[in-house]
Formats: C-alpha cells, structure tokens, sequence
C-alpha cells in the first residue's frame, strides 16, 4: 500500500483546498474538450492513426502529471512530436514496432537527460532559436494540411513532398471538403475569445465541421472505422541491428520533447509565478514517453495550448493533467462510432489553426526593429525546420546564435582591457639619469571582467604590438573575474611575445578563478616568482628592478 506521505511527494507535498480542487477539476475538464479534436488531428497527421493520438495524451497526459516537475502542465502530442513522429513512422512503414521501439528509447534517453540534471541548459537556448523553431514548426503543419483541406488523402511526410503533390490536389479538388474545411477554419478564428473560456473553439470548430459532413457534404473523405477499449501493451521490438539505428532518431525525439516541454513549463512559470523542477520535468516526460511506446500510441511533450487553457480555466496542480487524462479515457471507452464520421477536412481546418497560433507572430512583426544577427539567426532556424529536420535546425539555429553572441561578447571584453604606456617619471617617481623622463619604458596592460574564445584573437593581435613597445609589461588581473582556456592559452602567447622582444613581465594581483585556471594549463612558467606582485606598489619596486638590470 502506497501510504499518504508517498502520494503527497509523487505530488510534490504542495498544499491543497476545496478551491484548487474545484479549480483543477475545471482546468482539467476544460483542457480535455480542447485536446480531444487535436490529439485526433495529431494522430492522423503522424500516420499513426486516430486511437494513437488519443491513446498519448491520455498516457503522456496522466504520467507526465504525475512523475513531472511542473504542477500545473498539460502534456500530450504536440505539433513538433507528431512532424517528427510522421517522418519515423515513414521511414520504418514495412515494421511499426519499430517506430515504437524508437518512442521508448526516446523516454529512456530523457529520463537519462533528468538524471543527468541537464534540463537547467534548455533555458539558455536564445529565443530568435526557439522563434524559428516554433515558427517552422508553425508552417509544417499548414503546410502539411494543405492536401486534406483540399479533399486529397495526405501521402506525403515532409512539406517538400507536400508541395509537390499540390498540382494534382488542385485539379481535382473536393469542393465539398474544401468547404468544410473553410467553414471549420472560420469557426475556430471567428468564435469569441470571452466565449472561450467556457467552450473552446476547437470543440465548437469540430463539432460544426462534422455536423456539415455528416448531414450535407457527405462526399467529404472521413476518418473511418476506429477501435474502441483500452490499448494492448506491446514489448519492445530489441535486436541489436535495430536498436543501433534507433538511436539518431531516438535522440531527436528526446530533445525535441524536452525543449518542446521545458520551455511550456517557462510559458507556466510566467502565468502563476512560480519555479518547475527541469529535471523532474525530464524524468516524468520520459516515463510518459516510455509508457507511450508499450502503448503504441502517439508520443508527447508539454503542451503550450493545452497549458495555457487549463490556468485559464483554474487548473494549478497536477491534479488538473490527471483529471483531464481520465476524461480522455472515459470518451474513448465509447468513442470510436462517434470519431469514424469526422471528416479530415475538420481536422485540417482545426491543425491549421492550431499552426498559425504556433507561428511566433509577436517577434516576426517586430522583425524590422530585430537586430541583423537574431534575425538571421531566427530565419535560418526557421527555414532549416521546414526544409530540413527540427534537430539540425536546432543545432545549426544553437550554432548561429552562438556565434552570433561571440560577436557581442568580443566586443564587450575587448572594451574591458587597457593597454597603455606608464610615463617613467610619473610611475617610477624617479626619473632615469640616462634617459627621457617621458620614455615610458613600463607598459601595463589590464584585463578587467571576463576573458573567453569571443576576444581572444583579436587580444592577441592587438596587444602584442603594444608588449614590444616596452621594456616592461605589468599584467594586471586586479580585476579579472574569468579566464577560459583559449583566453589563457593568449596569455601565454602574449608572455611568449614579450620574451621574444627581451621584455620582462609582472604579473599584478593575480586570484581566484585566473589564478587557477592560469596555473592548471602551466602558463605561466615562464615568469620567475619574484616577478608576481600583490600591489601596485609591488610592481613599481619589481619594474625598477628589471630597469637597472
């Protein structure tokens, strides 16, 4: 027997009342309705099937509620896990267990991500990546819809070959499914949002699209015959040819679930003010996934739509994600003679609603004020999504928004060093009998802030011209606060520098993080130690020294 202090933590011990009770229930409720026709929509789209999208989110939905790390998350199939689900489930179409073996992976891999504690990082990713992501993701499912809408079976599992199979769609166009596909499309934009928050208008849109369907445009193309009852648990399809080659998209299943999840839980931090648990978030969307996978049902991630609905509506715990999986399961016990009458035009419209939403338009109509590096940064991401695959535009978007940030960060560390010549009777206070007061035979340079791979070139082209100037070169790291490799691995072709022109150097204040990392790669071996230097002072008695040696 599982006692009451077990529950509370699978929960997370948070506090509850009537009102939160009557809130999630609410939530819960309200966000099934809402991902009834989608998981539908999201089922079909993969290839998988109507019962596999239903069949994910009842499972994604209730474990990911109860193992997750955000209280007040809906999970279940999502556009970028179905996109991505369409091409596996095409590419293993002689042998879908395959493609299930693939989903289990994926959940393994992610709670191995969770264990590993890497779910803080996602945070990190910059947000003209995740615009583009999304965005792309956007224009797959229009784009992806756009046979249904048009009465054309989809065939097809990329947009490029989606694009290609439109001139045959418009010379024989099923006027009556386009029909019902623009009338669904229209209810969902035009109904009111006041009135959403009691009826969804996917429920409205779905309900309107099929009961055209059903009673006048009947030559409309529908989903057909679907098995009811709860699904069969199917083991795994393990041998070792397989398992390699379910690897690379095992992995891309799992990243794109944990990003798609991790940055719904920061959509629900900002609506209730509070903190997820990344991690945990990762570890329960990996048992859901692997619960998915002996279900052979459709894989999911943390659902945006569904999320926000269920705040909207009430819902604050995962007691709301366990409601709404239970109503789920409860429709689809006596579903299926209902669902086979709903014509795909229905759902195309519902999926092209649903992917106009997901378009990020709040950045792309500020896209003339973005500055030039997110913009390209957010296109590129965008179009590698839709012509290529989400992982590698991922990665690729990552890449670019790194160096982009590097072009910054070059710029800020390179305005935090000084490079100037010490007058020699201002600093030494002592002018030198045979030579110029005005010599400047000292040079200091000071590396103030952090120092990382973004400057280090350019630091060593400029600064080394300077080193030779002098006889003398202090270092100071009074100042420093981080040093990375490749800016030490400068340090030392600076100290090389100077060495090579006869120059001493005095390394001044040197501590901490600098310090340590200096003295790991062994740069400074070339230094003798009565030439390191606490204070300024220090360095002024070390620099005349050298000076009359």
């Amino acid at each position: 027997m599982i006692g009451l202090g077990k529950l509370r933590s699978i929960f997370q011990g948070f506090e509850y009342d009537l009102q939160t009770f009557r809130g999630d229930i609410f939530g819960g409720a309200t966000s099934a309705v809402v991902g009834l026709p989608i998981a539908i929509a999201f089922g079909i789209a993969s290839g998988l099937g109507a019962l596999a999208g239903l069949y994910g989110a009842i499972a994604v939905g209730f474990f990911a509620a109860v193992f997750g790390g955000t209280r007040s998350q809906i999970s279940g199939p999502t556009g970028p896990m179905s996109v991505a689900m369409a091409v596996i489930v095409t590419a293993n179409a002689d042998d879908p267990s395959k493609a299930f073996t693939i989903v289990l992976m994926a959940g393994l891999i992610q709670v191995l991500l969770g264990v590993l504690k890497v779910g803080r990082f996602v945070s990190f990713t910059p947000y003209s990546v995740i615009s583009g992501f999304m965005s792309g993701i956007g224009v797959i499912i229009m784009v992806m819809q756009t046979l249904p809408f048009l009465g054309a079976p989809l065939a097809a599992a990329s947009p490029l070959a989606v694009l290609g199979k439109w001139p045959a769609a418009l010379a024989s166009v099923n006027f009556g499914a386009l029909c019902i596909a623009v009338i669904t499309l229209a209810v969902g934009v035009v109904w009111p949002a006041r009135l959403g928050r009691y009826v969804p208008s996917t429920l409205v849109a779905l309900v309107v699209g099929t009961l055209i369907g059903v009673f006048w445009l009947t030559d409309s193309p529908v989903i057909g015959e679907v098995p009811i009852g709860l699904p069969s648990i199917e083991l795994p399809y393990l041998s070792v040819d397989t398992l390699v080659s379910a690897v690379q998209p095992a992995l891309a299943i799992a990243l794109l679930g944990s990003i798609d999840s991790l940055l719904t839980s920061l959509v629900a931090d900002t609506m209730t003010r509070t903190r997820h648990n990344p991690n945990r978030e990762l570890m329960g969307q990996g048992i859901a996934n692997m619960a998915a996978g002996f279900l052979w049902a459709l894989p999911g991630a943390g659902a945006t739509l569904g999320t926000v609905v269920n705040l909207r509506a009430g819902g604050r715990t995962q007691v709301s994600g366990v409601v709404r999986a239970g109503i789920l399961l409860a429709l689809v016990l006596g579903l299926g003679r209902y669902v086979k009458t709903i014509p795909l035009a229905v759902l195309a419209g519902i999926l092209m609603k649903v992917g106009w939403d997901i378009i990020d338009w709040r950045f792309i109509t500020r896209i003339h004020r973005v500055q030039r590096e997110h913009l390209v940064v957010m296109v590129a991401t965008l179009g590698l999504t839709v012509f290529v695959d989400l992982v590698t535009a991922v990665a690729i978007g990552l890449i670019f928004a790194g160096m982009a940030s590097a072009r910054q960060f070059e710029r800020l560390e390179l305005d935090s060093v000084i490079s100037v010549p010490l007058l020699d009777k201002t600093f030494l206070q002592d002018g030198d009998a045979d030579g110029d007061d005005f010599s400047a035979r000292v040079g200091l340079v000071a590396l103030r802030g952090s120092f990382t791979v973004a400057s280090s070139i350019r630091l060593i082209n400029t600064l080394s011209i300077d080193i030779r100037d002098h006889e003398v070169v202090i270092l100071d790291f009074s100042e420093t606060v981080y040093v990375d490799d490749s800016a030490a691995l400068v340090v030392e072709q600076m100290i090389d520098s100077a060495v090579a022109e006869s120059t001493s150097c005095i390394v001044l204040g040197l501590s901490g993080q600098p310090e340590d990392n200096l003295h790991a790669l062994n740069i400074l071996r070339r230094i003798p130690v009565d030439q390191f230097a606490a204070t300024l002072d220090e360095a002024r008695e070390i620099s005349r020294r050298l000076l009359q040696t």
